[in-house]
């Protein structure tokens, strides 16, 4: 049974990203305070979905975001050409001395019984100017564009975020693409940004106009404030939580069509049990489960969300595209950064069941 999506079948885009561009500075192992040296890595939750299925999938993409005028924003733009997605940018000058600026991700790796950490400097931070009217619509969906996704890091950015998303949304609606929206409830970005109440006040108004919602069931609870059922879960493999509330879910949002996430139980900073759901028509497929020797942890969830993307837009069956999704974003805890280094073939043979045996 295929999707009931209604996804165009061309376009001069396949999908379009809106939300900010970072970069993360990565000391591996070491935790920050007794750091010598770190790697940068290119990321944003929404950035990345257009960058794995461009670079991994071989779709056509864009990311709409802010663009700093400095060398940060040089990097960074080096990055989105290296990974093959086309900008459309709303340009920032930056005045030498406080901005604005490229936000900046913190986060070490961990290391067995220690857990990775993440902090942010996120002041005066370009994207989180970025507000309605700032792009042209038409100019970027021009030829057609097939799927535009968003995300909840974007909405927590500034109060002008989360209406250039809706703003983006309807225009995208308007020209018959498939929206879909990660949740991706960050609580440190929302206690800034005025708190839960704040929070599912403004993502619910977003979800109003998504077709397909990516978000565990914290996600919901604390994103949307759909009640969580009173099912005591045996391991965070456990779907009956999420399971129980699609019911809720699709009550107050009927105009979503498939909700889905992935399921990572931790046992240590490098040892994962992975595995991922969907609810599509009406039906829950499941992902086979595995473990993960995690190098680093950051993206999997955005690689299991363009593996999933992939697979509806390229006609698979749900489970299909399930499996493709959680495939993807197993490999991607393989490597160092937040974007994809896996080929379509690795993902392919690893949805179908192949293992890690040398390949000659």
């Amino acid at each position: 049974m295929a999707s009931s999506l209604h996804i165009p079948a061309e376009g001069s885009l396949d999908l379009v990203s809106l939300g900010a561009l970072v970069h993360r500075l990565d000391p591996g192992v070491i935790p920050f305070r007794k750091a010598a040296e770190c790697a940068i890595h290119v990321s944003g939750g929404e950035f990345n979905v257009a960058a794995n299925l461009a670079d991994c999938f071989g779709m056509r993409t864009g990311i709409a975001t802010a663009m700093v005028d400095y060398p940060v924003g040089w990097l960074i733009g080096e990055r989105v050409r290296a990974m093959g997605v086309r900008p459309f940018y709303k340009r920032f000058v930056h005045d030498g001395v406080r901005g604005p600026n490229m936000a900046t991700v913190y986060s070490d790796r961990g290391k067995g019984v220690r857990a990775p950490v993440v902090f942010y400097n996120r002041s005066n931070e370009a994207a989180a100017l970025l507000k309605p009217g700032d792009f042209d619509w038409n100019e970027v969906f021009a030829g057609g564009v097939r799927w535009f996704h968003s995300g909840g890091i974007f909405a927590a950015l500034s109060p002008t975020t989360p209406e250039l998303i809706i703003e983006a949304m309807q225009a995208a609606r308007r020209i018959g693409a498939v929206v879909s929206f990660d949740l991706n409830f960050r609580a440190k970005l929302w206690t800034v940004a005025g708190g839960l109440e704040t929070a599912q006040t403004t993502l619910r108004r977003i979800v109003e106009h998504v077709d397909v919602l990516v978000g565990n069931e914290e996600d919901l609870q604390n994103g949307l404030g759909i009640p969580g059922p009173n099912i005591v879960a045996e391991s965070k493999l456990d779907t009956r939580k999420f399971e129980a509330m699609m019911a809720e879910v699709v009550q107050r949002h009927p105009n979503i069509k498939v909700v889905a996430t992935t399921l990572r139980e931790v046992h240590s900073s490098d040892r994962h049990t992975w595995s991922a759901i969907a609810w599509i028509n009406g039906e829950f497929h499941r992902a086979p489960t595995c473990e993960l020797g995690v190098l680093d942890r950051v993206g999997g969830g955005d690689g299991f969300a363009s593996g999933l993307f992939y697979g509806l837009m390229t006609g698979q069956e749900p489970i299909e595209a399930v499996q493709l999704g959680w495939a993807h974003g197993a490999l991607i805890t393989t490597y160092p950064g937040d974007t994809t280094m896996a080929t379509l073939q690795e993902v392919q043979a690893f949805a179908k069941g192949g293992g890690a045996r040398i390949q000659r």
